[in-house]
């Protein structure tokens, strides 16, 4: 029997073929991943609605593969299921993977060997946080272990056992060889060239004195770090990004070119790029003017945790109205980054250095300085405007203590 390329989400009509997970004379049961796809630079598994033996597969990886295409054949087992079954929609592929229910002793506590019920989210806080979901009893529907049922432990000023995670090693290439330029390599280059072709860039490049913001982070660091937050510099400047573009709304629009008109959004949805082993990814903090610093470090932690290890989520790369990029961590200084499409604007931000610089009275003292490198889109910002929305940014930045004031909603 014949097995097709299930849909995959709204609006999706094909997807690029990373890698099979399966091979012919494979036996395989209901719900088995059997492929692993990309769209829209998140990948997928393709779970099998069957139990059956594999025959044929179709495809090599890079191929694009239209919906409802063949993708291989199988051969039912006895107990007769087919490919009559219902095919799984996007949403039930993309759902979180059931896991087996603990196993409970008669007084109701979990015994030896057993797994926790717990969602990704759950089990990645209680890592940071350096608890044993064993011993922490849920609260949720069959035992569940839900967020809150963290909270006493977290109260009781548990120190987080912060367990080193290999990040996968970055691939510069061999001498002599070829590399197929598939997957999300090639979904970078295709978004860019399109973004190049559509967009008249200017640059826009300004140094920022961030000496208060140093010593503030550098004050609250080890307080976070105990509450299991990492406080980097990027939520600062996720957060001074989001209050200038309140400040300059021409800044957080696209153009639609179609229609002949600026669209001016009213959230502000910060895109933040990630490097991963295959290339840039660039997954959103949605409504980043109404969160907090804290809120941001938490979820910029999470996203670039799964973006570097593929998991990037599909509704995590969309829908940003702005975007930062950072090479600092690389060590450069300025850079003259390409606008994510179809945003109008595009932050650069450079590696922290300490230099001496003049105060108001003529005398050098030292200073902790950033260069910050903008790209705007020339058909929709000149260059005042710009100039005025660095200058936002900058006067953020160089005010930190004001982005822990809570946000009124």
């Amino acid at each position: 029997m014949d097995f097709a390329l299930p849909e995959l989400g709204e609006g999706l009509y094909e997807a690029e073929l990373i890698r099979w997970l399966v091979q012919p004379g494979d036996a395989v049961k209901r719900g088995q991943p059997l492929l692993e796809v990309m769209t829209d630079k998140a990948t997928m598994e393709v779970p099998a609605p069957f139990s059956g033996k594999l025959t044929a597969i179709q495809g090599e990886p890079g191929t694009k593969l239209k919906i409802g295409k063949i993708i291989l054949s199988y051969q039912p087992t006895a107990s007769g299921e087919s490919a009559s079954l219902p095919i799984p929609a996007a949403s039930a592929m993309q759902a979180e993977r059931p896991i087996a229910s603990p196993i409970t002793t008669n007084n109701g506590s979990k015994g030896p060997g057993s797994n926790p019920v717990a969602a990704p989210s759950v089990r990645h806080m209680a890592r940071k946080l350096g608890i044993d979901l064993e011993r922490v009893a849920g609260s949720g529907p069959a035992g569940r272990i839900l967020l809150e049922d963290l909270a006493p432990l977290i109260a009781s000023n548990a120190k987080p056992t912060k367990a080193k995670v290999a990040e996968p090693m970055q691939d510069y290439g061999r001498p002599g060889t070829r590399i197929k330029h598939q997957g999300l390599r090639r979904k970078i280059a295709e978004h860019l060239l399109d973004a190049k072709r559509r967009i008249p860039h200017y640059s826009y490049v300004d140094e920022c004195d961030v000496t208060e913001l140093v010593r503030l982070r550098t004050g609250m660091r080890d307080a976070c770090a105990r509450i299991g937050i990492k406080l980097t510099y990027l939520p600062f400047f996720v957060k001074a990004l989001a209050e200038a573009l309140k400040e300059i709304p021409l800044v957080n629009s696209s153009l639609d070119e179609e229609a002949g008109e600026i669209i001016l959004h009213d959230r502000y949805h910060i895109g933040i790029a990630v490097a991963t082993p295959g290339g840039l990814v660039v997954p959103v903090i949605r409504d980043a003017d109404k969160k907090d610093l804290f809120t941001i470090a938490g979820e910029a932690e999470r996203l670039g945790t799964e973006g570097k290890a593929g998991k990037a989520r599909r509704e995590d790369l969309r829908g940003s109205t702005f975007t930062v990029t950072s090479i600092g961590g690389m060590g450069g200084l300025i850079s003259t980054p390409i606008i994510n499409h179809p945003e109008v604007g595009i932050m650069g931000v450079g590696k922290v250095i300490r230099r001496p610089v003049y105060d108001n009275e003529g005398h050098i003292k030292p200073a902790d300085l950033v260069y910050l490198s903008f790209s705007f889109d020339h058909r929709v910002l000149d260059g005042a405007v710009g100039a005025a929305f660095g200058n936002a940014v900058k006067r953020h930045l160089e005010h930190p203590a004001a982005m822990l004031v809570p946000t009124r909603r």
